[in-house]
């Protein structure tokens, strides 16, 4: 309830006496926040209506008028030094003399008092023809609110708006979204800003208006949880920011922070601004789910009478495809299926998040509460599929942000990585710095991302890249205490104590060679030799490498430049030199001797003359199955056996490939297979099934690469990640007896069929293969050799290795 004495001030005394009541109001300490800002609109509200009915002069007030509040101040959202959004309207009976001066006796008092006015005059008709015109108009009288005058007036204008508006809304929502993303553009985005915009930018108020828009639309909602808890901090915030600058600006600046943060009562600007991130996050993730929302809606209008044409009026099924177990795609988003069971498969959050962000598609916001609900923590240390999952998320690309980020909005991320919430929504008080710190380390992977044909273990290194600033939310170097953090992280996803010990390294030495490239002397070789014993490691130093260019990618244009990367490079090329010496001996082409079991198969696949296979339970049943083949030595092996498990749908995990010498008296060899294998989703099929098509490629008689052609053809096709290119390399000197061709690509069904054929078609044998598949990365080395057995030569691999590079390409 307002007031009565401050009420009966203002309207008893003009403007100085609305003038010090409204200054009164402002500096009540026991009035803050919703109430102050319901008390100043309904002191504006009394003194406007005074005006109003004093402002006729003699002949009283033109009968058919009424003084509508619109925008923020129809909603009631006056903060302290707000503009007043009036609209005087009339139905056209009244002499537009009396119109006018009626207008003047408004209009004078609120500019003599200094308050900034936005004001019209219009008919009824007019002010719909205007917003017709003029989408920000639209928006404005969509919070019309009657002042004083002729409610009935005020009442037939706010239901022929919204009439309106919800009749144009298929024009108006797609003009409304553009303006929403325009102005981010310009304004970037609240949730991460040293120096937000509350206003204009992405997650603030401009942006709850438009989310309040759809929603009076009535063809889409936004999710309200949180929305207005959100708003009244953005306004409370603003409120302050106004008392303590005594401006009407919505920019937060650095020197107001502190000042706005004790007027609020918090403890420090830090405080203040991760309050007006979380905020801001909370209307930033409501706007991306009503927008999806929006699209489906509309374009389900626009697709629905061409199916009433062609299904006679039948309802359409939306389409689903499988993404991942448990995981597929609805309608643009990535859903749960059907028959997925969270309360049973604990992987399932990092699986569908995982397989939303390779896809490059959302994942619904209620297949994320609903894995937030009823999804089991995962235990300690995770499984393997859990991490390879974790692993293929963060090697996405761009499309992580916005999956990481619905597991964020559903306290998902915290479950996963308890340390998260001391980083989350933490500002970084640099210049240099463009992100939160967590949203800095979400970027640094998707730097990382484009960076991992660079290195041998991408695995490690998009993990690295995600938690090399965790120790932020510490005192203390935050290299050190994230070099702790890092350790327990890694052993809880499953890592062994080697890679832990690596990615713990990375993390304490993540600033190191930047910090040495640019401070210190490069040609001291103290300086190198201590950087050499920092490292450890060749292995070490290329992940530290490409992590150093991510985060400083990800820290922000000023972070990093073609002069700095060149100091890097050159420090990094001398550290190897030093560390060259030091590495293990060349890698063997021959491997262990084969097992029994493995002795036994190559025996009975000489015997017959065709393929034999076995299947059995892998260590980690949710792994898949390992599965050996046993084949007599010819050409097209590789390819023939990585095409039969592409078309039955199965993902290598890992693969090895040798020749293996028959008991003495038999003068011949088979060529093995070990594989690790799961199915992308559904059962595993049967061993008979998998030999017959074996033995059919093996003939030729089964196009493998049509049917895999064939299939991909018969799916939606999908924008998916924006991967790097494939990196095809002769590894030196890594083995005296063959020469070994590198392959790192983008995992996909039927890449090793693809490098197979293309080994193939160069004209030289494969005598053994290492695949790896470490999240969505696959790391392969091939050993081959010419036809007379002999390793190629330097111009020979050189041209190989372009070879099977241009196929990949071009796949």
């Amino acid at each position: 309830m307002r007031d009565m004495d401050v009420t009966t001030e203002a309207e008893d005394s003009g403007p100085s006496g609305y003038a010090a009541a409204r200054l009164r109001l402002l500096h009540e300490e026991s009035r803050s926040g919703p109430p102050r800002r319901s008390a100043l609109s309904g002191l504006t509200d009394d003194w406007l209506a005074g005006l109003f009915r004093a402002g006729g002069g003699p002949d009283g007030v033109p009968r058919g008028a009424a003084l509508v509040a619109v925008g923020g101040y129809g909603r009631g959202e006056l903060s302290p030094r707000s503009d007043l959004d009036l609209l005087l309207l009339h139905d056209g009976g009244a002499d537009a003399g009396r119109v006018a001066a009626l207008a003047d006796r408004l209009w004078y008092p609120v500019w003599d008092l200094g308050i900034a006015l936005d004001h019209s005059v219009r008919t009824p008709s007019q002010a719909r023809r205007t917003a017709a015109d003029d989408l920000k108009a639209h928006l404005g009288l969509l919070d019309a609110r009657h002042v004083a005058g002729d409610a009935a007036l005020t009442a037939g204008l706010r239901a022929a708006v919204l009439a309106d508006w919800r009749d144009q809304a298929p024009k108006r929502l797609p003009e409304l979204r553009e303006l929403c993303e325009e102005r981010a553009e310009r304004h970037g985005e609240l949730g991460h800003l040293l120096e937000p915009d509350l206003k204009e930018a992405r997650g603030g108020l401009r942006d709850l208006t438009a989310l309040s828009a759809v929603a009076a639309s009535w063809l889409a909602d936004a999710p309200r949880e949180g929305l207005a808890d959100a708003r009244r901090r953005l306004l409370d915030v603003r409120d302050a920011l106004h008392l303590a600058t005594g401006r009407a600006t919505d920019r937060l600046a650095l020197q107001e922070q502190d000042q706005v943060a004790a007027a609020l009562g918090l403890l420090d600007a830090d405080t203040l601004l991760r309050q007006v991130y979380e905020a801001a996050r909370v209307v930033s993730y409501a706007g991306d789910v009503t927008w999806r929302e929006v699209g489906r809606v509309l374009r389900a209008r626009a697709v629905r009478p061409r199916l009433r044409a062609v299904l006679g009026g039948g309802r359409a099924t939306a389409e689903r495809s499988p993404l991942a177990e448990g995981v597929v795609e609805q309608d643009g988003e990535a859903v749960l299926a059907r028959a997925a069971r969270p309360e049973r498969d604990p992987v399932l959050p990092l699986r569908a998040a995982a397989a939303a962000a390779q896809a490059g598609l959302p994942l619904s916001r209620h297949a994320v509460r609903r894995l937030a609900a009823t999804t089991r923590p995962l235990p300690a240390p995770w499984p393997a599929e859990a991490r390879e999952q974790l692993v293929t998320l963060l090697g996405a690309g761009r499309p992580t942000v916005q999956v990481w980020e619905a597991l964020e909005a559903e306290g998902l991320i915290t479950r996963l990585l308890p340390d998260w919430e001391r980083v989350w929504c933490r500002p970084q008080r640099n210049a240099v710095h463009t992100w939160t710190v967590d949203r800095h380390l979400v970027e640094t992977a998707v730097r990382a991302a484009g960076l991992t044909r660079r290195v041998g273990r991408p695995d490690l290194l998009l993990v690295a890249a995600l938690l090399h600033d965790i120790g932020k939310g510490w005192p203390g170097d935050h290299s050190v205490a994230g070099e702790t953090i890092a350790r327990d992280a890694a052993a809880r996803f499953g890592f062994d104590a080697a890679d832990t010990a690596v990615l713990a390294r990375l993390v304490r030495h993540h600033l190191l060679l930047v910090e040495t490239a640019t401070r210190r002397d490069l040609d001291d070789p103290a300086t190198v030799r201590g950087v050499a014993e920092a490292v450890g490691s060749a292995g070490t130093l290329e992940l530290l490498h490409a992590l150093t260019e991510a985060d400083a990618l990800a820290t922000g244009p000023a972070a990093w430049s073609a002069w700095r990367g060149a100091l890097v490079a050159d420090l990094v090329k001398r550290v190897d030199a030093v560390l060259s010496g030091d590495g293990p001996g060349g890698a063997s082409a021959d491997g262990d001797a084969p097992s029994a079991e493995q002795e036994r198969l190559a025996v009975e696949a000489f015997r017959t003359g065709g393929p034999v296979l076995a299947l059995r339970p892998a260590e980690d049943e949710a792994l898949g199955v390992e599965l050996v083949v046993a084949v007599p030595e010819q050409p097209g092996v590789l390819a023939a056996v990585a095409g039969v498990l592409a078309l039955h749908r199965l993902a290598v995990r890992t693969a090895e490939l040798r020749e293996v010498a028959l008991p003495s008296g038999i003068d011949s060899s088979v060529l093995l297979l070990s594989w690790r294998v799961a199915a992308e989703y559904g059962s595993l099929p049967q061993a008979s099934r998998l030999r017959a098509d074996l033995v059919r490629a093996l003939e030729g008689s089964l196009d493998i690469a049509g049917r895999l052609a064939e299939r991909d053809a018969a799916y939606p096709r999908r924008r998916g990640t924006l991967a790097p290119p494939p990196r095809v390399t002769v590894a030196p000197a890594a083995s005296r007896l063959a020469t070994v061709i590198e392959v790192r690509a983008q995992d996909a069904p039927g890449l090793l069929h693809r490098i197979g054929r293309a080994l193939e078609n160069a004209g030289v044998r494969v005598r053994s293969a290492h695949v790896s598949t470490l999240g969505a990365n696959a790391v392969d080395a091939f050993y081959v050799t010419g036809l007379d057995g002999l390793p190629l030569t330097g111009e020979g691999a050189a041209g190989v290795a372009r070879g099977v590079e241009g196929v990949l390409r071009g796949a």
